[in-house]
Order: structure tokens, then C-alpha cells, then sequence
């Protein structure tokens, strides 16, 4: 018997070298050949080609190195020398308010706070009427002249008394409606304020704006009664990610209860890896995170359902005070806190008890160091650490060096979103070693923004290199997701999501950085854009 055993194994042993000097079990399925291939991989940024098999990367090295990794049955793709990273990672985007499910929309916003006028937004809203089945949803972007408008709910509830309107304004934090829509949210007029949103009146105690968490209602009530016109939609904005070489996408679950999140991953069908995360809507009474289970669920093989979101403060208004401050100095100064203070200490401690990620949307430095001193407070930075907190835009002014401690320490990370963050903090963050990744709050455009972060902060020292931002947008931003040893690098064992890109994203003048697509887009090891 020994015998038998020990001819058993050297067979084994010659068949598993013969194997391994012939490559037939290392054989890629794919070959990227004479490349600028960026990994962000610290032990080696650069390569010339990589090879894949299956739906992950099996090797990275020289021409030379990966050939040898070829069969005859190997796709093999000459880069020519152009240049790939890993796939763009967009960490925070809302299904709620970058693209309305409603059936009838307008949206004739420019890029400026006041928006379009009342006269305007009502002739837009008559013209769809035309055409409406009672009971239909109409949607709209506006501005701060609509917004502190409190006429507009007598003359909303006039023009359109047979269908709901939802009126949100640009940067997401604010509606404007009428009667139908308070029906068809489920809302009446005689409600007290809900915890973690408010409600505006105007001369007759109507309620003529909703700000805040008391939006969540109108969000989800719009998609409940379109959810294949929601599904299309997030079809259409992939698709469009997908020519920018975006491979994961981040949904804040806004418009969305598990139920609904998990119907809409598992029937849109879309290429990206999805991830939404929860939005617990609120009474006067409370927080309904009791509609969200805590633990990470997977509607299909790649999307997640995980993590926890609150919108910490807003924007204060009164006195409209929003119109004359810049995009980028609205991170300094006295927010006004959404939540009592002893709500906020409430979630610090559900967060540290179900370990379940926090993810809160800060926009005021005032609001921030409560924050940290809650974090503080409720845990240790060893009971912290693992469960990477996330403020979202990074724009909460400049944290003093205690703060910045506290940042390091505790592993929180700053999601920057460099449209609103210019004058925010970048390089000086990371040179303090703490985690800095991008959070762009709705885009299809990844390198206009790595153009933002790299030229044009206020503080021209704090703008990142453009390997420092492709690493913030890939690498870090998947470990925002604890997806670190899946997705962000390109190495060996990593899942083969990748884009080539049409220019050389590290060299190009900077005013030519908006301009790149990506030529091929791979999810998973397949091409899903070329």
C-alpha cells in the first residue's frame, strides 16, 4: 500500500510541473499587450500588459512576461500604447433626483442657484398637463425663486388639481408641491414636522416646501408608481457611465425602501457592480430604520444592498442667504442640524452596535466637530476603525489638526465631491494620511472632475496629482465599499474591471482632461462597452 501511495503522489507531482511548464492551466482568455497600464498598485504603478482569465486579472508584468501567458484561443488586444486603469468607482449618486421616474418632467435649470422663474415654471408645467392622465406624477427642477416662494402652493394646487407635482430643486435638498402631492406621498397638510426634515408654510398653515428628510416620502412615492420608467432610467445613465469607463456605481437609497431597491437590482439588468445603500425615511415620531435590515443583503451577483445614510445638516436658507454664497465656501460656518443632538449620539451607537457602515452627509464645519466629538464620545478609535465611517463632499471647511487626528485615527474617510469642495482640503488631507476618496454626486464624466481636483481648488497646494486622483476615484473608493480585495487594482486575483481610455490621462493638458471616453469598458472580465 505504501508503495501504491508513494507512485500516487509523484505521478500527481509530474502531471501538476508538466502542466505548469506548459501554461495550459494558467492560460489567459485574454491578453492587453504594449500598454500604459496604470494598476494603483504601490509595488508596481506601471506595466505594460496584463492577462485574463475567467472574470479576474491573472497576471501583470512585460510583453514578454504575458505572452507566454497566451494560447491559441487567447483574445489578444494591442493597446497601440494607450492608456488603462482600473474602473471608475462613482461612490455617491442619487436614482432619486439625478433622473426622474415621473412620466411627465421638465427641466430648463441652468447652472445657477436662482433657477428659472415662477411665470416659467408654471407655463412648463401647463404645457404638460396637456397631455397628463390624472393622478400622474409631474417633476421639475428649480431654483431658490421658486424654493422661497411660498405663493406656489395656492397656484400649484390651482393649475394642477388632479396631479401630484414634485418641483426639487438642483442640488437635491429641497421640494416644492401641491395638495395631490401631499396625497399621494401620504402626507397631509396638518402633519407636525418629521425627525430629520421640516416643512415650510406658507399664510393658510400649508405646507409649500419640504426640505430635507421630509422629502424621502415624494421620492419614493414616484418611483412606487413607476418603477419600470426607474429601472430604464438607471439602464440609460449606465450606459453612459459605461463610455466613461465607470465599472461601479453607488445608489443612496433616497428614493428607495429594501423592497423596492431589491426589485429594481434584480430586474434592471444593469453591467455596473451596484450598491444602494439605505435612506430610512423618518416620522415626527422617528427614525423607520426598522425598514432596512441591517445586515448586507445581494439582490443578484453583483449588487449589494448595505450601509446607512443620514443628511446631517443643511444649508440654511433663512433670509435666502443661499443665493449669495459660492458653491465653494458653503462648507464653513453654522449649518443647521437636521437631527437633535441626541438623535445623532442615538446613531453613532446604532452604528457601533449592528457594525453596519455610516455613511452622513455633512456641509457645515460647526456640524462636523459635533460630529467627531459624538464619534468620540460613543467609541474608541479601535471600535471605529473597521467600520470606516464616510463624511460625504468633504466640504466642511479646513478641520484643525486636532480634528485631523481624530480623521486619522479613527479611519474616517473624506468622500470629496469636487463639484461643490473647492475649496476644501485635498493633498494636506492625505499628507496626514487620511482616506480621501471621491464622491461625485452624479456624473457620467469622471475626468472632468480628476481636471477639478488636480488644477482647480481654491488653494492651488491642495490640488492632487492625477495618479493621487485616479487612486482616490478607484482604489480608495473601493475601499469606501469594503471591496478592497476584490476591485480598484489592477493585480493578480483582482476582478478584471478596467477601462482604456482614448488619451493618456496622466500627461494631456489639463483643459483636455473632459474630453477622454473610455474606447473599451470591461466588467468582470467581459467587455461591455467598445
Amino acid at each position: 500500500m505504501k508503495i501504491k501511495n508513494i507512485c500516487r503522489f509523484f505521478f500527481k507531482q509530474s502531471v501538476a510541473m508538466l502542466i505548469s511548464v506548459s501554461g495550459f492551466a494558467q492560460s489567459a482568455d485574454i491578453i492587453f499587450t504594449n500598454g500604459k497600464i496604470f494598476t494603483a498598485d504601490d509595488r508596481q504603478i506601471y506595466v505594460q500588459a496584463l492577462a485574463i482569465r475567467g472574470n479576474k486579472i491573472l497576471a501583470t508584468g512585460t510583453n514578454a512576461m504575458i505572452e507566454k501567458l497566451a494560447s491559441a484561443k487567447t483574445m489578444r488586444i494591442d493597446l497601440n500604447g494607450k492608456t488603462v486603469v482600473p474602473g471608475f468607482n462613482d461612490q455617491h449618486d442619487h436614482a432619486a433626483f439625478e433622473f426622474s421616474a415621473a412620466p411627465l418632467t421638465f427641466d430648463h435649470i441652468v447652472f445657477s442657484v436662482e433657477g428659472i422663474v415662477k411665470a416659467a415654471v408654471l407655463d412648463s408645467i401647463a404645457g404638460l398637463l396637456v397631455d397628463a392622465k390624472p393622478g400622474q406624477w409631474i417633476e421639475g427642477k428649480i431654483g431658490t425663486n421658486i424654493f422661497f416662494d411660498t405663493s406656489m402652493r395656492r397656484s400649484l394646487d390651482s393649475l394642477a388639481p388632479d396631479n401630484p407635482v414634485l418641483l426639487q430643486v438642483a442640488w437635491g435638498h429641497g421640494i416644492v408641491t401641491n395638495q395631490k402631492g401631499l396625497e399621494a406621498a401620504g402626507l397631509s397638510d396638518t402633519l407636525k414636522d418629521p425627525v430629520g426634515g421640516w416643512y415650510e408654510r406658507n399664510s393658510e398653515a400649508k405646507i409649500s416646501s419640504v426640505q430635507q428628510n421630509a422629502q424621502a416620502p415624494f421620492w419614493i412615492a414616484v418611483n412606487v408608481a413607476n418603477p419600470l420608467s426607474m429601472i430604464r432610467l438607471m439602464k440609460e445613465f449606465g450606459q453612459k457611465q459605461l463610455h466613461a469607463g465607470i465599472t461601479s456605481t453607488l445608489f443612496m437609497g433616497s428614493g428607495f425602501t429594501h423592497s423596492l431597491a431589491t426589485s429594481t437590482l434584480q430586474n434592471a439588468n444593469i453591467p455596473q457592480r451596484l450598491r444602494i445603500v439605505a435612506w430610512p425615511r423618518s416620522t415626527p415620531k422617528g427614525r423607520q430604520v426598522y425598514e432596512w435590515p441591517v445586515a448586507e443583503t445581494h439582490p443578484g451577483s453583483t449588487s449589494t444592498i448595505s450601509g446607512i445614510k443620514y443628511c446631517i445638516d443643511g444649508t440654511p436658507f433663512e433670509g435666502n442667504s443661499l443665493r449669495s454664497k459660492p458653491y465653494h465656501q458653503r462648507g464653513s460656518g453654522n449649518g443647521r442640524l437636521n437631527y437633535p443632538v441626541d438623535t445623532l449620539r442615538q446613531m453613532m451607537r446604532e452604528a457601533l452596535a449592528t457594525k453596519r457602515q455610516l455613511l452622513m452627509h455633512i456641509t457645515a464645519d460647526s456640524s462636523f466637530g459635533i460630529v467627531l466629538n459624538l464619534i468620540k464620545e460613543t467609541g474608541t478609535a479601535a471600535q471605529w476603525l473597521p467600520l470606516r465611517i464616510r463624511i460625504e463632499h468633504n466640504d466642511v471647511g479646513n478641520p484643525t489638526k486636532e480634528q485631523r487626528k481624530v480623521l486619522k485615527d479613527y479611519g474616517i474617510m473624506m468622500m470629496h465631491t469636487p463639484k461643490y469642495a473647492f475649496g476644501s482640503p485635498l493633498r494636506s488631507l492625505l499628507n496626514d494620511e487620511i482616506l480621501v476618496g471621491i464622491s461625485p454626486d452624479g456624473t457620467t464624466n469622471p475626468f472632468w472632475e480628476i481636471m477639478i481636483i488636480t488644477s482647480q481648488q481654491a488653494n492651488p497646494n491642495e490640488n492632487l496629482t492625477r495618479e493621487q486622483a485616479v487612486i482616490a476615484y478607484t482604489k480608495t473608493n473601493a475601499l469606501a465599499e469594503f471591496k478592497e480585495k476584490e476591485k480598484g487594482t489592477l493585480q493578480k486575483g483582482m476582478l478584471a474591471d478596467l477601462a482604456v481610455l482614448s488619451q493618456d490621462i496622466f500627461t494631456i493638458p489639463n483643459q483636455q482632461l473632459p474630453f477622454i471616453t473610455s474606447v473599451l469598458t470591461m466588467i468582470d472580465g467581459k467587455i461591455v462597452y467598445q
